[in-house]
């Protein structure tokens, strides 16, 4: 499969505390792992393969196109920013890894980066919950989310991580 997004460029800038400056090619990556791993993970592999393909051979149409961009663009933007920020200060270069620093500017610590990571996973929570109250209540006009079999990935209906409990 080619690398498809669910969200594209404009939406991530235009949703976003993302510099409009922002090098796509830093940020791709993450959209990548927030599609395949968590909103995959909610769709099941069935939706998220109709909807991937339909994207590919623009060929999507309502109800998914309306599904798209009313639930899933809203928790891909986000997630991807969970995945993201942890790592936006870096480059891994042939040198080895460096921080990013700006002679303007004056770098976070941790706990700021990490309170902002909670926002951002709050959010996705958030839009996760509506996605997952949607498809509870509409699951019938889309037979794939009901369809996996075997090694699929089956939807995930909590939206919420409480942590780890020992």
């Amino acid at each position: 499969m080619a690398n498809v997004l669910f969200v594209t460029t404009e939406d991530i800038k235009i949703f976003t505390v993302l510099n409009g400056n922002l090098d796509v090619d830093k940020f791709r990556q993450f959209t990548l792992i927030a599609q395949d791993i968590l909103i995959q993970n909610y769709l099941g592999t069935k939706l998220y393969k109709k909807i991937y393909n339909d994207i590919a051979d623009d060929d999507l149409q309502a109800p998914y196109s309306t599904l798209l961009t009313t639930y899933i663009k809203p928790m891909v933007i986000h997630w991807a920013m969970v995945e993201f920020l942890p790592f936006s200060a870096y480059i891994v270069g042939n040198k080895g890894v460096f921080k990013h620093g700006s002679e303007n500017s004056s770098s976070v610590d941790k706990s700021e980066v990490d309170f902002l990571i909670e926002k951002q996973r709050d959010i996705a929570q958030h839009y996760t919950r509506r996605f997952i109250d949607y498809m509870c209540n509409n699951s019938a006009t889309f037979p794939e989310y009901n369809e996996n079999t075997n090694e699929d990935m089956y939807p995930d209906k909590k939206s919420d991580f409480g942590g780890w409990q020992i």
